[in-house]
């Protein structure tokens, strides 16, 4: 038997369901708050739809909706340099007095003189040994304590923002509502797999074993009935250019039907989703604000897009303007009015 409810109560009870469902109908009506209405927006909304539809020839079962990013410069920032290589400059300072040959021996010696003539003219031969002396030689710990001590305390040199702060706003958004439509969402870069799981999943919520990077020979040693496992200076893989759809078909074993990039770094992973069968979206993160973030492509040091772009301009792949599409760069912006294309 049912208990007689008085006719207010009913009432009651209507008005409170009304209010806890209107932030999930306006999630749902407006998924990318973030982004104007415009061609980008357009192009990703009609994608998860034509592919989540099961009367829709295009229809992709859960366990293939497979979304992969780039993380630097496509989910946050990576101007003036790449974070994680201001990051191991820091190391360089921090651990230069138990290597006092640093203050006579290049890169190092530019690093600890804040000399960045000398540090550019070492090149990517120069990055990697910074980069080598800061992130190995150490236990996988040690090293994330390192990196997460560092992203606690850093802040960037132009916002003054903590690095986990300058991250896009409108691809958190892209994150979301991928993965409340069954997608599963992982971040294939050129960054270390360690660094970047010391912060991904707290950030993007992203867990640590869809996190995908360049990688290090590691070897597990018992040492005082403790077992650890160290890193080694030997790099194991380069997740960059073509080694990122290597890293993906061995580590993932499927192919992605959505990729997301912004330089020529992430150009074959792009192509190798678009290579597959079914519908594909492949994006570009194209950085055209120079107000509120940076504007740069084809002449940059960092994160040039140059060759990803021609591709992308002939394979009609979804190329984001941020200027004009993104009316929040970060989440700490004050969004821009909506514009209507």
């Amino acid at each position: 038997m049912n208990p007689i409810v008085p006719r207010q109560f009913h009432g009651i009870a209507w008005l409170l369901a009304l209010a806890l469902s209107l932030p999930l109908l306006a999630h749902a009506a407006e998924p990318l708050a973030s982004w104007n209405d415009g061609p980008s927006k357009k192009n990703i909304i009609e994608f998860v739809q034509a592919v989540t539809d099961q009367t829709s020839k295009d229809f992709v079962k859960p366990e293939e909706r497979i979304a992969v990013f780039d993380n630097d410069g496509t989910l946050w920032s990576e101007q003036p340099m790449y974070f994680e290589v201001l990051f191991s400059m820091e190391e360089i300072k921090r651990l230069a007095p138990q290597h006092p040959e640093w203050k006579t021996t290049q890169p190092f010696q530019a690093v600890l003189e804040n000399d960045h003539k000398a540090l550019a003219a070492s090149g990517m031969e120069g990055i990697l040994k910074i980069v080598g002396a800061t992130h190995t030689g150490m236990t996988t710990e040690a090293f994330d304590d390192y990196a997460r001590t560092w992203l606690t305390q850093a802040r960037h040199p132009k916002t003054g923002k903590p690095y986990t702060e300058m991250i896009f706003q409108p691809m958190l958004e892209i994150l979301d509502y991928l993965r409340s439509q069954g997608f599963k969402t992982y971040i294939v870069s050129g960054g270390d797999t360690g660094f970047m799981r010391a912060f991904a999943d707290k950030v993007y919520g992203i867990p640590p074993e869809q996190v995908i990077g360049t990688t290090f020979v590691t070897a597990f040693s018992i040492n005082d009935g403790k077992a650890s496992i160290l890193r080694t200076p030997k790099l194991a893989h380069n997740d960059d250019g073509p080694g990122k759809p290597e890293s993906i078909d061995a580590v993932i074993g499927r192919r992605p039907i959505l990729a997301f990039g912004n330089s020529d770094g992430d150009l074959q992973m792009l192509q190798w989703t678009a290579a597959g069968p079914g519908k594909r979206f492949m994006g570009l993160v194209h950085h055209t604000d120079a107000t509120r973030e940076w504007a740069y492509d084809r002449q940059s040091q960092i994160g040039r897009l140059d060759k990803a772009l021609d591709e992308a301009n002939k394979r009609g792949w979804t190329v984001v303007d941020m200027a004009s599409e993104w009316r929040r760069i970060y989440p700490y912006d004050d969004a821009t009015p909506k514009q209507v294309q």
